[in-house]
């Protein structure tokens, strides 16, 4: 009888669990929290209220969405999940991984100042240079010595030793590694916050240089290989073009998918897992037992599950609980707009704004989505904003009762304050030199994540937060396996190359767990394939030297490149001969 196994979890972290466990032959059950859409934080979202004359909801999106060039594991997995195309009626060759939609620009956008647009990977034809020279970058506003700075420690990253980053800059924050704090405002706003910015609602001042550090060099490298494409997003709403073709292979294949659970309790009897109590649609609780469980619920859910009797057992498993602080908001608003509008082929970061603002034209990449059949029939733009800052007061204006001046964060705003302050923003960032991109007779509808909690005046509370790489957390995340021999874990928190709280760290740490079931069960089954973060070979030589100086206890030091002397000889060489 094949083994059965328990996941906790619906999310991309439980889908993905249950994937390959269930083409390897296990009997597979997942308990979600969601009433009736799979993909946890992943997923989209129908707008309440939005549909007239017989038309679908519009679609929302809990937050952002972001598939890089350097993803391994969740793109491997959307290989094997079948999709036909709703239009051709012709089923993808590679599955929901055809539904991947290359960004080929990217745009910081500036306060009073004209918005940067950028090409983010290397160009692959002359139509692509000719493009690139064609864009007027404007001034960054960076002084020469601050270029200098930003190129040497992007070096400093490339050829620091795997020790160092592991047990150096896992302590360091990104703000602090990048010298910000003596630096200019552009610098601050480009190079310390513009990347933070982009990884999941982290903080410049608290993110680990170890986590940033390294997604920061990924998405270099892919900017700079032929191969690679550095952003990409889905040709459709998420539900549509992913999340809901996974459920039904997942389901056709014998997934016991269950909405509306969610796991309350764990149970212990003789040092395992005897069993888990769910409350399905928050009432009595049932007992289910299984051969093995796999939690795969967030971070601070997970540490409510952990018991005295389960720590008693594995005392490391404490790490979770202390962990589960670190979590931070990043939320999704959407504008559906009355006009085309599409600004930039990709991502937009908001480098100015204080509520951390990144964005993108959506429909422009949806070229087989008629969005004419959701909503009134009219929307022509939707513009997807997610804020990852909802403690730094906003740009509006109030009064107190005795005239003086002051500004609102998120988190004290109500919701159509909320709804203003982004719009102002916005506009702030792109209505400049007379300019007018963004206008209010624009806007048909708003629609803000419903996770986000209102009170009678004021916001209070996020149901889904994300976990934020914070320094000094590592050695606070579990491993899979644990001190219970059938109790795992998978989910973004886990340790794994990919070290950040995304869709494709929520993959790997599933494969993770899953490669524990199979040695522990015995099953004679082939393992999942995980992958490590690619690095070029150039770089092994400084990496070496960087260990060498890590193992005496020195710092990095600038080692000049040997290919310099040699470029420059060239150079020299080259000059007189054309003279």
């Amino acid at each position: 009888m094949n083994p059965s196994v328990i996941i906790m979890g619906g999310g991309v972290a439980g889908m993905s669990a249950a994937h390959e466990l269930v083409e390897r032959g296990f009997k597979v059950t997942v308990f979600e929290k969601q009433k009736e859409i799979p993909g946890g934080k992943a997923r989209s979202v129908p707008v309440p209220d939005s549909a007239t004359d017989g038309r679908l909801p519009l679609p929302g999106e809990h937050g952002f969405r972001f598939f890089p060039g350097f993803y391994r594991h969740v793109t491997d997995t959307m290989k094997r999940i079948p999709y036909q195309n709703p239009v051709t009626k012709r089923f993808n060759k590679t599955g929901v991984y055809d539904n991947l939609v290359d960004c080929p620009k990217m745009m910081l956008a500036r306060f009073g100042k004209a918005p940067l647009a950028m090409f983010d990977h290397f160009p692959k034809s002359l139509e692509d240079v000719n493009k690139m020279l064609a864009i007027k970058y404007g001034d960054s506003g960076l002084s020469e010595e601050e270029k200098q700075l930003i190129a040497m420690k992007i070096w400093q990253l490339m050829t620091s030793c795997e020790d160092r980053r592991l047990n150096e800059y896992e302590h360091v924050g990104w703000w602090e590694f990048t010298d910000a704090n003596n630096q200019s405002k552009s610098y601050q706003m480009l190079f310390a916050q513009g990347l933070t910015r982009t990884l999941v609602a982290a903080k410049a001042k608290a993110a680990s240089t170890k986590t940033g550090g390294t997604i920061f060099l990924q998405l270099l490298f892919d900017m700079i290989n032929p191969e690679k494409q550095t952003d990409r997003v889905l040709c459709g709403p998420t539900n549509e073009v992913w999340l809901l073709p996974w459920l039904e292979y997942l389901q056709n294949k014998g997934v016991d998918y269950r909405f509306g659970c969610e796991v309350v309790e764990m149970s212990c009897e003789k040092r395992r897992l005897s069993g888990v109590w769910v409350s399905k649609d928050g009432e009595v609780k049932e007992k289910f037992t299984a051969d093995y469980y796999v939690c795969a619920v967030p971070v601070e859910r997970a540490a409510k599950l952990i018991s005295k009797e389960i720590l008693d057992i594995d005392p490391c498993l404490e790490g979770i609980q202390k962990l589960a602080p670190s979590v931070a908001w990043m939320n999704g608003i959407q504008f559906y707009l009355k006009r085309e509008l599409d600004i930039v082929q990709g991502h937009i970061i908001l480098s100015d704004s204080p509520w951390a603002l990144t964005a993108i034209s959506q429909i422009q990449f949806w070229k087989d989505f008629d969005i004419t059949k959701y909503g009134n029939g009219e929307v022509k733009a939707i513009i997807s904003v997610d804020v990852s800052d909802w403690d730094t007061p906003g740009v509006i204006q109030y009064k107190d009762e005795n005239g003086k001046v002051y500004y609102k964060a998120a988190k004290d705003c109500t919701k159509q304050e909320v709804f203003n302050d982004i719009w102002e923003q916005i506009k702030m960032s792109f209505n400049v030199d007379g300019a007018k991109v963004f206008e209010d007779e624009d806007i048909y509808m708003i629609h803000l994540d419903g996770d986000i909690q209102f009170g009678s005046n004021r916001v209070v509370g996020d149901e889904e937060p994300l976990l934020v790489n914070q320094t000094y957390t590592w050695d606070l995340r579990p491993e899979p396996y644990t001190d219970l021999p059938n109790l795992f874990f998978a989910s973004d928190y886990v340790q794994t190359y990919t070290d950040l709280a995304t869709m494709e760290g929520a993959n790997e740490a599933a494969r993770r767990a899953v490669n524990c079931i199979i040695d522990e069960s015995g099953v004679d089954v082939p393992k999942c394939k995980i992958w490590k973060l690619r690095e070029p070979d150039l770089l092994l030589y400084y990496k070496a030297l960087d260990n060498k100086r890590y193992d005496e206890g020195l710092p990095w030091k600038y080692d000049r490149p040997f290919f310099a002397s040699i470029l420059s000889w060239i150079y020299k060489v080259m000059t007189k001969v054309i003279k």
